[in-house]
């Protein structure tokens, strides 16, 4: 992954908890990059072994703290480093998350060498659509949900998301239902 997760991950630990928290994080973790950069790839295992070790530091299950990681993304990291691709995206919940299968490839522009998750809308109504999540990586999928709720705090529109099936029951990808009023 690029340095941007795990620099987004410590911001929200350091935001939270304070910067020895976060050196207990990666003492636990057996990470000792002093200094992630952003424009940098890293293993995936460094970005696991950090959730793993915050979870243990912060006494949270490790699913809480990536849905509260992927609205922190949203919050933060995105809108605050690529809001004018995220304004670009849609100006509401519906269209940004029909339009997120093109947004990777938007991204892919600045970080050639990402390898994102895929995304796909399928039972498109008014007010709610089923958003398919495809990834190399497992685990993820709290994250995923962390996104949504996020963007509906970006977007101000109340959201609602559940995951409806399991990468392991489907054996391809995760589908998630979000409905918003």
């Amino acid at each position: 992954m690029y340095g941007m997760v795990n620099k987004a991950l410590e911001d929200m630990v350091c935001s939270a908890h304070g910067e020895s928290v976060w050196e207990s994080i990666k003492e636990k973790a057996g990470v000792d990059v002093e200094l992630f950069l952003s424009n940098e790839g890293y293993p995936d295992d460094i970005t696991y072994r950090l959730v793993g070790a915050a979870s243990e530091v912060l006494q949270a299950p490790a699913p809480a703290l990536l849905r509260a990681f992927g609205v922190y993304w949203v919050m933060n990291t995105a809108a605050k480093g690529y809001g004018h691709l995220m304004q670009a995206a849609g100006a509401n919940l519906k269209d940004f998350l029909i339009y997120l299968p093109n947004f990777h490839t938007r991204v892919n522009l600045i970080f050639p060498h990402l390898n994102p998750p895929r995304f796909l809308c399928s039972d498109i109504e008014e007010s709610s659509l089923k958003l398919h999540y495809f990834s190399d990586r497992r685990g993820l999928s709290p994250f995923v949900l962390g996104l949504v709720d996020g963007l509906g705090q970006y977007f101000n529109t109340p959201v609602a998301v559940n995951q409806e099936s399991f990468w392991s029951e489907l054996g391809e990808h995760d589908i998630f239902h979000v409905s918003w009023s």
